[in-house]
């Protein structure tokens, strides 16, 4: 099974993860709604949603928002949060969910480049694609990943709730692995994060591809051209 299943529907990883920043995620999409002119009403499909801290959030702008994740520990909670407007359901995001349905489609926080095979990426792009209605947008929000490995940082260990996470990275055969070791008093477990270090180039073949078009490239979150080699993130928005 691939790592992905086990370690996102882990509590550890939701405690290794519990503090990122609400307010940067906020007015991340503060702006995106300000820029794009997305109006109040919009469908919106946010793909590989987690918890749906995403969803709750474009939902209580005024969207009628689906979220969509593999973990079902992720959707159990995240339903906790539904309302008429705001649905979670169980997905895998290589399947299509529901076909020329959505004007917006979201794909934020690294929530990419997990699987094995190229294939399956493309068949990602194009599933997001096909629940895209004609002149609907994507948004993807994945880390650059060219800034992360010059800025590697290979060993380091938190202390979050009395757990102990030693964490090591390394980059191996394009691909950026962290090695997470827990320690919870006499239990110790292991496990891996293997991200692809997918470059805007690869993005552009992806996109293309699925019959899409590259219409902003960003490079943080308040919207700032992207550099390769200063940007913390590579932000795209592209349109159906």
């Amino acid at each position: 099974m691939s790592w992905f299943v086990h370690w996102f529907d882990s509590p550890y990883y939701h405690t290794l993860y519990k503090n990122r920043d609400e307010k940067e995620a906020q007015a991340f999409i503060d702006n995106l709604v300000q820029h794009l002119q997305i109006p109040k009403g919009s469908k919106l499909i946010d793909i590989a949603c987690g918890k749906g801290r995403h969803a709750i959030y474009f939902n209580s702008l005024g969207f009628d928002v689906v979220g969509v994740d593999l973990s079902p520990n992720s959707i159990r909670t995240a339903k906790k949060g539904e309302n008429k407007n705001l649905q979670f359901s169980v997905h895998d995001m290589r399947d299509v969910y529901q076909e020329n349905s959505f004007d917006v489609v979201t794909n934020l926080f690294t929530s990419f480049g997990y699987f094995e095979k190229k294939t399956d990426e493309q068949k990602s792009i194009n599933a997001m694609a096909s629940n895209l209605k004609r002149g609907g947008l994507i948004i993807i929000d994945f880390m650059n990943a060219e800034k992360v490995i010059s800025n590697l940082v290979l060993k380091e260990k938190k202390m979050i709730d009395n757990i102990t996470f030693d964490i090591s990275r390394k980059v191996e055969d394009g691909y950026i692995i962290k090695d997470i070791a827990i320690t919870n008093g006499t239990e110790k477990q292991h496990f891996q994060e293997k991200v692809k270090a997918i470059t805007l180039a690869d993005y552009s073949e992806f996109i293309t591809t699925a019959g899409l078009k590259i219409i902003d490239i960003f490079g943080n979150y308040k919207l700032e051209d992207f550099d390769i080699k200063t940007s913390d993130r590579l932000i795209l928005i592209c349109k159906k």
